[in-house]
């Protein structure tokens, strides 16, 4: 599968996943596909305030520099792109993904939960940026109910830039008859909201997408039976190990540490590994720095880090 961009993207093979990087000029065919838009934890990298070793590097270069998690899911039959959560970096987001599908269409955004880095774009949708019309918003019932109830969200449905469209756990919604997504309720810190994961699926490929968990050993479901249902599973990364965040109670943030998922996932068969890639990294992640022990340690055991640009096709055979 190749795209009409100039600048490097990464595209993962469903086969073992093996991720590799290509530069292309031409325009994709009509494989639905996903583009990684971001990577960083709610706050990006280099984070707010931080002067330290973890991100200097980012501050000094902005190559380095990297985006809020997000997904784009892109689909030529159909001529439509969405995204999956709205982050504070939605302007450069979104500017990316309608270079990467010009002449097609938004059909809306689809929240995972509402911690600052998933949601808090949607002030752009309002009169003071975009002023755009009824913009179709995804989410869950709480998601809806926060959004509104609250401001300056509210004003948003009563000004017309948004509109709400339900989502149900584990209720597939067909966005085109070829093209569905599924959210999947997750254990995390639900203050406003509930927090879903998704399954994406297209062209008998389905995608896996949680940037938020507690913990594995929360969650109704067993992450391994999941991991044998889907092609690709972007995980939770957030932080590689336990004391990452000195002077912090990492219990009081809790999330699955890149370690401990290795750990749990070692017994597995390789080509079971390879489906898990690692998104939504903290500023302070080792991860985030290239030839890094953390990241050469991933890809040793059979792992992926995710990288802004990553493309996932759908379909079965494309890019091999």
């Amino acid at each position: 599968m190749q795209l009409k961009t100039t600048r490097k993207i990464c595209t993962g093979l469903f086969s073992l996943l093996v991720l590799f990087c290509t530069t292309a000029t031409a325009q994709p065919d009509n494989t639905p596909y996903i583009v990684v838009l971001g990577v960083a934890q709610d706050a990006g990298y280099p984070q707010i305030a931080c002067a330290k070793a973890c991100c200097r590097p980012a501050w000094a270069d902005r190559d380095r520099r990297r985006s809020v998690a997000a997904l784009g899911l892109v689909d030529p039959v159909s001529r439509q792109y969405w995204l999956i959560d709205a982050t504070p970096d939605i302007r450069t987001q979104l500017h990316e993904l309608r270079k990467m599908a010009p002449e097609m269409t938004f059909g809306g955004v689809f929240l995972t939960h509402a911690h600052i880095g998933h949601y808090t774009g949607l002030m752009h949708f309002g009169r003071e940026a975009m002023g755009a019309r009824d913009i179709p918003v995804f989410a869950m019932p709480r998601m809806r109910q926060f959004l509104s109830q609250n401001g300056p969200w509210e004003l948003l449905l009563r000004l017309h830039n948004i509109s709400l469209k339900p989502l149900s756990a584990d209720s597939t919604l067909n966005v085109r008859p070829h093209l569905s997504i599924t959210p999947m309720a997750v254990p995390h810190r639900d203050e406003y909201s509930e927090t879903v994961g998704f399954r994406i699926e297209a062209g008998g490929k389905s995608v896996l997408y949680i940037p938020d968990i507690d913990k594995w050993d929360k969650w109704q479901k067993k992450i391994e039976d999941v991991l044998r249902t889907v092609d690709v599973a972007l995980l939770d990364g957030s932080f590689y190990e336990d004391g990452e965040l000195p002077n912090r109670d990492m219990s009081e943030i809790p999330h699955p540490f890149i370690s401990e998922s290795m750990r749990r996932f070692d017994t597995l068969a390789p080509e079971q590994r390879s489906k898990v890639v690692f998104i939504h990294f903290n500023h302070t992640n080792p991860v985030l720095q290239p030839g890094s022990q953390a990241r050469r340690e991933i890809e040793k055991r059979g792992y992926n880090v995710a990288t802004q640009g990553m493309i996932i096709p759908l379909a079965e055979g494309s890019s091999r």
